[in-house]
């Protein structure tokens, strides 16, 4: 099997300067890999200043794709993307497997223990897609969610109490 592919450097985009985010990281196509992913998308967006509920979304994606290359696949490593592109966080997952279907979502049953990924995915991304993957090497599936930053905030201040008890509260830690 052709090893997934790695991304070239994507540099500046010309004419705006703005210089985007990129991540790359490979696994081995092992159950523990998915924890892994999780983690290493969780380290990546927080590094990059990527909101909270972006980041535990995008983790829940990362998840759910590496988990359906993992079950679907017969890879030997799974490739993992991250980019940001202007207020766009592009999520790819790359596996080895060319086979004769391609992901799609499903309507389980309630008592299904799985077949809910690509609906997680589709609810939320903006959008979601398959193609494959340069050179024939196997499939990338991608998700596309909007990347909010985090606000750089200062703490609200304190009111000081009206009554003139601030010697009081400041001294007492309970009242704090």
């Amino acid at each position: 099997m052709v090893s997934p592919s790695f991304p070239q450097s994507l540099g500046r985009l010309s004419g705006d300067e703005i210089l985007h985010k990129a991540g790359v990281f490979g696994l081995p196509a092992v159950p523990v890999s998915v924890a892994e992913a999780r983690r290493n998308v969780r380290l990546l967006l927080s590094e990059w200043a990527i909101s909270r509920e972006t980041c535990d979304n995008a983790v829940l994606v990362t998840s759910e794709l590496v988990t359906n290359a993992l079950t679907h696949t017969e890879s030997d490593l799974i490739v993992c993307r991250l980019r940001t592109a202007g207020d766009r966080l592009h999520v790819e997952v790359e596996d080895q497997n060319r086979s004769r279907t391609l992901p799609a979502c499903r309507q389980p049953e309630p008592d299904d223990q799985g077949g809910r990924g690509l609906l997680l995915v589709g609810m939320l991304s903006i959008d979601w897609g398959v193609r494959d993957a340069p050179r024939g090497s196997g499939r990338i599936v991608w998700a596309e969610l909007p990347a909010e930053a985090t606000e750089a905030t200062t703490p609200p201040a304190v009111p000081e109490p009206q009554d003139g008890s601030a010697d009081a509260h400041a001294a007492d830690p309970s009242l704090a």
